[in-house]
């Protein structure tokens, strides 16, 4: 007893105590092996975010694919044959409320009827569209470059178009709160420059002209050529190419011109 005590002493002293047993404290053994262990678990979350990045990819892939096949297979409306539609044009004229097309005159004072605006003789700002003779303009001052046949889905620059109609291009003009499936057939039957050489279709809405900036009467589609005009409660293709067909330049499949351009053989 005495031998223990003094042991006990002895370690007080010198700040040692005893040791725990051997088996608490891991050996080197035991590390390595949780290490291994950490690693393993480390590389198994890696493959998992792999594996979720992977499968992410590969979804974004098919619905990209997806929305590429449907956007190149999806059901179009039929093009009609021009024939049956110019065959149609007066009872679908009458059908979608369209007045009979109106000659509205030139532009006063007539001088100005084919003036360029911004270079001599003509002014130097467009006028206000109300001061046209009709809505949309048929005539009047108007910049010096026409705007390009085709389909747009935002208004043209006006004065440009006017410009287009003095070369003999018809406008086929819409509200622009007009969708559905009649303005998607008239879209792509123009989309077709057989169907019109010279055939502008494009929404009519320009909020800074006021009342004139829109179609006049509540009207859905209005039909322009040079002096020209004729407007429609509805939108119809018939009696968009029944008019386009007759008054813009060339007319089609070797139909008498109605119209008055003053210079048809210019391009636009």
């Amino acid at each position: 007893m005495g031998i223990e005590r003094r042991r006990r002493v002895a370690g007080r002293r010198t700040g040692r105590t005893a040791a725990g047993p051997a088996s608490e404290r891991p050996t080197k053994a035991q590390r390595k092996e949780e290490a291994r262990r950490e690693r393993l678990e480390i590389q198994r979350r890696m493959a998992r975010s792999r594996r979720t990045r992977w499968i992410a990819m590969g979804l974004v892939v098919v619905l990209v694919a997806a929305g590429a096949a449907y956007y190149a297979f999806r059901p179009r409306p039929k093009v009609q044959d021009p024939q049956e539609l110019l065959a149609a044009a007066p009872q679908a004229a009458q059908a979608a409320g369209c007045t009979d097309v109106k000659d509205v005159g030139p532009y006063q004072p007539e001088a100005l009827d084919r003036a360029h605006i911004g270079v001599p003789g003509g002014p130097p700002t467009m006028p206000p569209v109300s001061s046209y003779p009709s809505v949309p303009p048929a005539s009047g001052p108007h910049n010096p470059t026409p705007w390009s046949r085709g389909v747009y889905s935002s208004p043209p620059p006006i004065d440009q178009v006017i410009h287009s109609l003095e070369h003999g291009a018809a406008v086929v003009w819409y509200a622009p709160d007009v969708s559905g499936a009649e303005l998607a057939k008239i879209e792509d039957f123009y989309r077709d420059s057989s169907h019109g050489l010279k055939v502008i279709v494009a929404p009519y809405d320009y909020p800074d002209q006021g009342a004139a900036g829109t179609l006049p009467n509540g009207s859905a589609m209005a039909l322009v050529a040079w002096h020209h005009v004729e407007t429609c409660s509805s939108v119809s293709l018939a009696a968009a190419f029944g008019f386009t067909a007759r008054y813009g330049i060339p007319p089609y499949g070797g139909r008498s011109y109605l119209g008055d351009a003053p210079e048809p053989a210019t391009p636009i």
